[in-house]
C-alpha cells in the first residue's frame, strides 16, 4: 500500500524526523490560508499523487506569497499530471501540499528497503540527492552507500556513524544525520514498511537536516496490525480493477499492453510477461491468482481481466501445483458463462490434473486455442492479435 507525501511526512515527524512546516489543501482557498499561516518568504506547492517526477510534469511550484500559492494551487488542482511513473494516462491531482521553502546547502538520498536476497533491511544513502536512486545505481553505483541491518538487533550506532562518514559529513553533521536515520529506520520497522525513503534529505544553510520529500510503501500483509495506516489509503490513486481484485484476494496490477494474463505464481507471471514481450506483444496486466485459488477466485479474476477494454487477447498460463488445472478450467468456464468473451483465449496448462483440465475446456464447446508450451503460447497470442487486427 502507498500513501501520499504529506502523510509520509506526518509519520516521519512523529518519529523525530524534521520536516518543513506545511499542510495539505484540497482547494486554492485552503492553499492561500495555509501559506498565510506558514508566513515564510518561500512557499512550495506540490501535487499529491502516488508517483514520482512531479516537478518535471509541472506539479511543483515555488512561490513567494499567499496569493501566488492560491494561484499555483488553482493551476495544479484538477490537472492530469503525467510523469515517468504514472503511465501515459497520468493521474488527476486532487490534493496539494503547501509548505515552507528551504535554503538548501546540499541534497542527499536516504532510504530503507528490504533486500530479499539477504533477507534483511538495507539502508541506502547517497550524496546524489534529488535524483532517482535507480538512475544513480545504474550510472554511478559507487556513489551509493549500503549498510545491511540485522533485524534482531536493528540499526546500530556504529552503522549510522559509518554511513555519515562515508557521505563525507563532518562530525557535527554526522550527529544530526544520525537522528534522522534512526527515526527513519524505526518508522520503517514499526510500521511494517517495504520502503521508507527521504529524497532529498537536505542540509540547510542553517546546518539542519530536513526531509524535503518522503515516500513510504507498506506491506499489505502487515496492515491488520496498523489500522491507522489502512485509514490513509486513497482509492482515487488506485486503478478501479486493482481495487476490485483486492476484494477477492487476487494480485492484480494494471499495465498498458493488450494481452490479458491469467497466471499462478509471481515468478511464472513475470516469466509470462517477459515471453509475451519477446514474442512481440505487450502484457495488459499482472494477474496472479495464487497457488490456493478457488473456482470462485479464478472466475472473479477472469471477469476482471475481460472487463479491461485494453485486453484484446487472453493468455492463460497455469502450472498446476497447489492450484489444480481442473480448478482453473472450472473457474474460467463459470466466468465465461456470466460475461461475454469476444476476444481470443490462448491456454497453456501443465501439472496437477492437467488432462482433466484440458478435457473440461475442450468439451466446453468454446473456442480456446491450446498451446503445449510457453513459447508456443506466446506465439499463438501474437497470431491472434494479428488476426483480430
Amino acid at each position: 500500500m502507498k500513501i501520499h507525501e504529506y502523510q509520509a511526512k506526518e509519520i516521519l515527524k512523529s518519529y523525530g524526523v524534521p520536516v518543513p512546516k506545511g499542510k495539505m489543501a484540497e482547494t486554492p482557498e485552503e492553499a492561500r490560508k495555509i501559506a498565510d499561516e506558514i508566513g515564510e518568504k518561500l512557499i512550495v506547492v506540490k501535487a499529491q499523487i502516488h508517483a514520482g517526477g512531479r516537478g518535471k510534469g509541472g506539479g511543483v511550484k515555488v512561490v513567494t506569497s499567499p496569493a501566488e500559492a492560491e494561484k499555483a494551487a488553482n493551476e495544479i488542482l484538477g490537472m492530469t499530471l503525467i510523469t515517468h511513473q504514472t503511465g501515459p494516462a497520468g493521474r488527476v491531482v486532487r490534493k496539494v501540499l503547501v509548505e515552507e521553502g528551504m535554503e538548501i546547502q546540499k541534497e542527499f538520498y536516504l532510504g530503507v528497503v528490504i533486500d530479499r536476497s539477504k533477507a534483511r533491511p538495507v539502508v541506502m544513502a547517497s550524496r546524489e540527492g534529488g535524483v532517482e536512486i535507480e538512475k544513480v545505481a545504474q550510472e554511478s553505483p559507487e556513489k551509493i552507500v549500503k549498510e545491511w541491518i540485522d533485524p534482531s538487533s536493528g540499526l546500530r550506532p556504529f552503522q549510522a556513524n559509518k554511513i555519515g562518514y562515508e557521505l563525507r559529513l563532518d562530525p557535527g553533521e554526522v550527529g544530526k544525520m544520525k537522528n534522522v536515520l534512526f527515526g527513519l529506520y524505526k518508522a520503517f520497522h514499526e510500521k511494517d514498511c517495504l520502503l521508507a525513503e527521504i529524497n532529498p534529505l537536505v542540509l540547510t544553510v542553517a546546518g539542519d537536516f530536513v526531509a524535503l520529500d518522503a515516500k513510504m510503501n507498506f506491506d499489505d500483509n502487515g496492515l491488520f496490525r496498523h489500522k491507522e495506516i489502512g485509514a490513509l489509503r486513497d482509492l482515487n490513486e488506485e486503478a478501479p480493477l486493482e481495487i476490485e481484485a483486492s476484494q477477492y484476494n487476487l494480485n492484480y496490477i494494471k499495465l498498458y499492453g493488450n494481452v490479458g494474463c491469467v497466471v499462478n505464481g509471481a515468478g511464472l507471471a513475470m516469466a509470462t510477461m517477459d515471453i509475451i514481450k519477446v514474442a512481440g506483444a505487450e502484457p495488459a496486466n499482472f494477474l496472479d491468482v495464487g497457488g490456493g485459488a478457488t473456482v470462485e477466485m479464478v472466475k472473479n479474476g477472469f471477469k476482471i481481466l475481460i472487463s479491461d477494454p485494453d485486453v484484446k487477447v487472453v493468455f492463460i498460463n497455469i502450472f498446476g501445483g497447489i492450484l489444480r488445472c481442473d480448478t482453473l478450467a472450472k473457474g474460467v468456464l463459470e466466468a465465461v458463462s456470466e460475461v461475454k468473451v469476444d476476444v481470443p483465449v490462448v491456454v497453456r496448462l501443465e501439472g496437477t490434473n492437467v488432462e482433466e483440465g484440458r478435457r473440461i475446456l475442450n468439451s466446453s464447446g468454446l473456442n480456446f486455442t491450446v498451446a503445449s508450451g510457453m513459447k508456443e503460447g506466446a506465439e499463438k497470442v501474437v497470431e491472434a492479435l494479428k488476426t483480430k487486427g
